[in-house]
């Protein structure tokens, strides 16, 4: 399938500009999503046999395989229902702010097909919480769904940092009852400001907000804490990733994604002009490197969802044998094609069983 699409499919999509063709693929997904028995016919079709895996649990769920969407991709939860036809085992829509907002100005989003990666500046455009909220809604919700889903959520750009806080807490009180776990998104590189969010002090602050907004929910309803992971940049020295992680084990979050783009422009990037987050083959690397590091100095006793160009089964199985429960992608998706969750899934089951 992967062959066929980057022959014929990818060359068509790759003469629109970034931005259309992702809101095709967008409007393609949630096309699908309307037609149900076609969904379940090719989810019969993608997935892997019973007898070539176990379920991944992590963080109280249960996921059919290890392989995710990255948030990014369905902003609006306009798509996702598709998304396990497509081979995925779970997957993550946003990023949502509180406020609706349109993002940065365009051209935002520029592909490096030789490089096999993605220079974005968006900016967090999405309807706003309350909008996806009203979808959700109208939509399957937790126990009635055929993968997890979880929901990212980050600040809106025209919240001062000083309200940060209060705009996380607006998302997390519309959200919450629609997600199978929640993200944090402090890390983007694309909201002015927004990652000194990952210094230790407002993350305590904001972690212990959430947290405690968390209990107050389950409390009210008479149920579990829903899972909350903190999504971080692959930018952070170690240090900073050891705050972290401290403030993480300090207020009980369920789990860490790690990595989003990054701001570093290594080899052919040096020359490259464009402002914004770098995505896919060239981030593979250190994003490895810090699931690995925080694996290890966890002791692997924290989830971690691994992101960063995957772009093959190797590089899927080189997070998980480095210490991720699960992974995901989106910019590999871009140059491989919509079943490239499929092709991964049934690549990593192969290697686990030689």
């Amino acid at each position: 399938m992967g062959f066929i699409y980057e022959k014929l499919a990818r060359r068509a999509l790759f003469k629109m500009d970034s931005e259309p063709a992702h809101e095709f693929g967008v409007n393609a997904l949630a096309l699908l999503g309307r037609v149900p028995p076609l969904c379940r016919v090719l989810e019969a079709f993608n997935r892997l046999p019973v007898s070539h895996y176990k379920p991944v649990e992590a963080f109280g769920l249960k996921f059919p395989n290890a392989i995710g969407l990255a948030a990014g991709f369905d902003k609006n939860a306009r798509a996702w229902e598709a998304a396990a036809a497509l081979g995925f085992g779970h997957v993550e829509i946003g990023t949502v702010t509180a406020l609706a907002q349109p993002g940065n100005p365009k051209p935002r989003m520029f592909r490096y097909p030789a490089e096999e990666a993605v220079i974005n500046r968006m900016g967090f455009n999405n309807e706003g919480s309350e909008a996806v909220a009203a979808r959700l809604a109208k939509q399957p919700g937790p126990g009635k769904r055929r993968i997890p889903l979880g929901i990212n959520l980050g600040k809106s750009k025209v919240a001062p940092l000083e309200g940060a806080v209060d705009d996380y807490l607006a998302s997390f009180g519309r959200l919450a009852d629609f997600a199978d776990y929640l993200v944090l998104n402090v890390s983007s590189p694309n909201t002015p400001g927004l990652r000194t969010l990952q210094d230790e002090k407002p993350l305590r602050e904001l972690l212990g907000a959430i947290m405690a907004a968390n209990r107050e929910r389950a409390t009210k309803r008479g149920g579990a804490l829903v899972p909350v992971l903190l999504k971080i940049a692959p930018d952070l020295t170690w240090p900073q990733v050891d705050a972290a992680l401290g403030v993480i084990a300090e207020f009980g979050l369920a789990g860490i994604i790690a990595t989003n783009t990054t701001l570093a422009r290594p080899g052919f990037f040096a020359g490259v002009n464009e402002t914004g987050g770098l995505s896919g083959r060239p981030v593979e690397r250190k994003s490895t490197e810090i699931v690995s590091y925080i694996s290890r100095t966890t002791g692997g006793k924290l989830p971690i969802i691994g992101v960063g160009g995957i772009c093959d089964t190797r590089g899927a199985a080189e997070k998980l044998d480095a210490g991720a429960t699960l992974v995901q992608v989106y910019t590999g998706m871009i140059y491989r094609g919509p079943f490239f969750a499929r092709d991964l899934a049934w690549g990593v089951a192969a290697r686990q069983r030689s």
